[in-house]
């Protein structure tokens, strides 16, 4: 994990490995930023969706006992969401580098779009 102190508090960075392994664990809330288009074709199973065009820091699920992750598809939305919800007070707040690119890129497990029927579809990389 990276950090970086801001006017605002503390932004973190993760990678895909460990915002999958805080997820698996049930440590943390991962809010997905990208379009209803986005997560519908694709998505991190599990992941809420906020997309970041009606993001509202104050309508986002409580934080006790978990930390917030936001991720996107490169890492450039959730950083700017993230940003934004240290700016309304909300701490610690962490976002996802690379976004979801980043995280097929690793090899992690997601949920897909079977072509054939347009149905979802679990995707486990080899």
């Amino acid at each position: 994990m990276d950090t970086e102190t801001t006017q605002n508090g503390t932004l973190e960075t993760w990678t895909p490995q460990e915002v999958s392994d805080a997820l698996e664990k049930g440590e943390i809330a991962l809010i997905d930023v990208r379009t209803p288009q986005e997560y519908m074709w694709e998505n991190v199973e599990g992941a809420l969706l906020a997309p970041m065009a009606l993001f509202r820091a104050d309508r986002l699920p409580s934080q006790e006992g978990k930390r917030l992750v936001f991720h996107c598809g490169s890492g450039k939305r959730s950083e700017k969401v993230a940003r934004e919800a240290l700016a309304a007070g909300l701490s610690p707040v962490a976002h996802m580098g690379g976004g979801f690119g980043a995280w097929k890129e690793a090899g992690l497990p997601h949920v897909g779009t079977d072509m054939a029927t347009g149905a979802p579809k679990k995707v486990t990389p080899s």
